[in-house]
């Protein structure tokens, strides 16, 4: 499952004031305006292979992209019937706060589990541990942040896998089967993928989040085992697993993109 929006294959239509002549290709990404619902919006145009025009909007705002061959009249005529939609969007995505960095040093903040620690730095015995709402990482030069930074993701890591494979085995034997085998994943675009072999591999950074949006993305991986594809089927499955999965999913998108920034560690 990407953490990225994926891109809307609607049948429709925008008036691009910019540039209205454009020839029929473009450079690999190039940025643009257009007019829409009354606003000035900047966008990211690109043309691919493609079969149908998309658009998505994300953090960093909107794209659309377009078969090669597909006439400028056409593209504009889909940003203006999604014009609403996108301006939605784009106001939805200006009240998600940036992610923060987090360089290994006291007083900072860390979601743990969708709730706020403090991290508290301090010399002493090598290790990691939790005091309530907060995350105690000690270590003989605490004044080495590479070496904080490693130690806290080292110890995340394992506060990861230890709440996530036992989900994974709640929704397996929901659908009848065994306890998968769990791994964790540093992907910078998925929040998890099931492999033919039936390994379910989870990103590490669901353990920022609050536990109802990691049993989705869990939900989702397992549903996989059954069908590993995104068939109507498969939906079914998840719903069956995690009725309000529609929910969670949205609410994913906007939560992946405050993700804290944890310098030098990947």
């Amino acid at each position: 499952m990407d953490r990225e929006t994926a891109r809307d294959a609607l049948p429709a239509q925008l008036t691009l004031f910019d540039e209205p002549n454009a020839p029929d290709f473009e450079p690999a990404s190039a940025r643009r305006l257009a007019r829409l619902a009354g606003r000035i919006v900047e966008y990211r145009f690109v043309r691919s292979r493609r079969c149908t025009i998309g658009i998505s909007v994300d953090a960093r705002g909107l794209e659309v992209a377009a078969p090669c061959t597909a006439p400028w009249c056409d593209i504009e005529a889909f940003l203006h019937e999604k014009a609403r939609w996108i301006v939605a969007r784009l106001d939805e995505w200006a009240g998600v706060p940036p992610p923060c960095a987090i360089h290994g040093v006291s007083g900072e903040i860390i979601p743990f589990f969708g709730k706020p620690a403090t991290l508290e730095v301090f010399s002493g015995r090598e290790g990691v541990d939790r005091d309530g709402v907060r995350v105690l990482v000690s270590l003989l030069e605490p004044q080495r942040r590479t070496q904080v930074l490693a130690l806290l993701v080292d110890w995340l890591k394992t506060q990861a896998l230890a709440a996530l494979a036992p989900r994974a085995t709640h929704y397996a034997g929901l659908l009848g089967r065994a306890a998968p085998r769990v791994k964790l994943s540093r992907a910078r675009s998925q929040w998890g993928v099931c492999t033919e072999s039936g390994l379910i591999r989870l990103n590490w950074r669901l353990v920022h989040l609050e536990p109802a949006l990691s049993d989705y993305v869990v939900a989702h991986e397992i549903a996989h085992l059954i069908e590993l594809n995104h068939s109507k089927h498969f939906w079914n499955l998840v719903a069956t697993l995690y009725p309000h999965w529609q929910d969670a999913r949205a609410r994913l998108e906007y939560a992946g993109a405050s993700l804290p920034l944890i310098r030098g560690v990947t």
